[in-house]
């Protein structure tokens, strides 16, 4: 019986996981423990609440006594002890790290330390079937130039606050590795993209923005560069990793999509427009303004590693894969305007509302 922990399961690509892994295994039990932080919804995952097979802790991963119940069994319908971690939890809005970085040190650097120090405490050494696997993002290898890839050898060097938090919490993993061969891996993914994303990122924000008719505001020229990942295809990289990656090691997961920003936009405006059986004039929305301090230029993934040691490569290419997310938002409305409504709205306009 696979028990598998999952923290932030109530975020986007948190989610996406769970629903992806209870659809695949029907011999397993997932517990989601989530904070319902600002980004957190439960009702990402209303089609599984019912599940005898799902169990939902509201709590922080701060909290180490709640962790080790969790892991000893406390939570699972049978008292069966987790066996499978996958740590999602984290802040991750650059914007939000350059205003105030104190929550992404705590969530992001000291509660991946407890979780380790959790799972420490309670794995048993002769147990080699558990494995731990953290959820890290390409953003850790800094920012390329118009040419090259990052590779999982490329040295980790941080632009931003968010990503130095991340950064931080990889070589914490890699450090508990080294020292108590613990049973830990890594995976650094490109930009995800789909259904259930907060939309304070690029592509839900955009959409959006142009249901509205408000203005789409874009850092700089728009010429920075993203490869965009499906979430579904980055769920099904995880479980590839999670089952079969080499213990200690670090596999980057990719969607060979680059894209600049600015072209993102134009392509999200046609797709919105022609969706809603509009005239193509939402382009007159974008809006230039003050680039992000730090911005990155480039990322861009080798996933060559993960294909060639563990068979995985993405399904999706991205024109298939944009459609439907637009397709997705455009159905899903009252769940758009559920989470952004109320005080986040007034809250993210002053705050976090100046560019993508």
């Amino acid at each position: 019986m696979k028990v598998v922990l999952v923290t932030g399961g109530a975020g986007f690509i948190g989610s996406n996981f769970i629903r992806y892994y209870l659809n695949k295994n029907q011999e397993c039990v997932v517990i989601n423990l989530d904070k319902l932080t600002y980004s957190g919804n439960l009702s990402n995952l209303d089609e599984v609440v019912s599940d005898n097979r799902y169990v939902f802790v509201k709590g922080d991963i701060l909290d180490k006594d709640l962790v080790l119940r969790i892991l000893g069994g406390d939570y699972s319908p049978n008292g069966q002890k987790v066996n499978r971690i996958v740590h999602f939890a984290a802040e991750s809005h650059v914007d939000r790290s350059i205003k105030d970085s104190s929550p992404f040190v705590q969530t992001n650097i000291v509660g991946t330390q407890i979780l380790l120090d959790a799972l420490r405490e309670s794995w048993n050494k002769e147990d080699s079937d558990m494995r731990f696997l953290h959820v890290s993002t390409d953003e850790v290898y800094g920012s390329l130039g118009e040419t090259g890839y990052f590779t999982e050898d490329t040295p980790i060097n941080p632009n931003s606050p968010y990503s130095a938090s991340k950064a931080s919490s990889d070589l914490l993993v890699r450090a508990y590795y080294e020292t108590f061969k613990m049973p830990l891996l890594i995976t650094r993914c490109s930009n995800n993209y789909g259904a259930y994303q907060f939309p304070e990122k690029l592509i839900p924000l955009v959409i959006n923005n142009i249901v509205k008719q408000e203005n789409l505001p874009v850092y700089g020229k728009g010429i920075n560069v993203r490869d965009w990942l499906y979430v579904m295809d980055h769920c099904e990289a995880i479980d590839v990793v999670l089952e079969n990656g080499k213990l200690g090691d670090v596999y980057n997961i990719g969607g060979n999509n680059e894209w600049k920003n600015i072209d993102i936009v134009n392509l999200l405006c046609d797709l919105v427009d022609d969706a809603l059986g509009r005239e193509k004039n939402s382009k007159r929305l974008i809006k230039f303004v003050q680039d992000r301090l730090g911005h990155d230029m480039r990322y861009a993934i080798d996933a060559s590693k993960i294909k060639n040691e563990l068979g995985w490569s993405p399904k999706y290419v991205f024109e298939d894969g944009i459609r439907e997310t637009v397709a997705w938002y455009l159905e899903n409305k009252a769940w758009l305007e559920n989470v952004t409504s109320g005080a986040y709205t007034d809250y993210y306009a002053k705050q976090y509302g100046d560019g993508v």
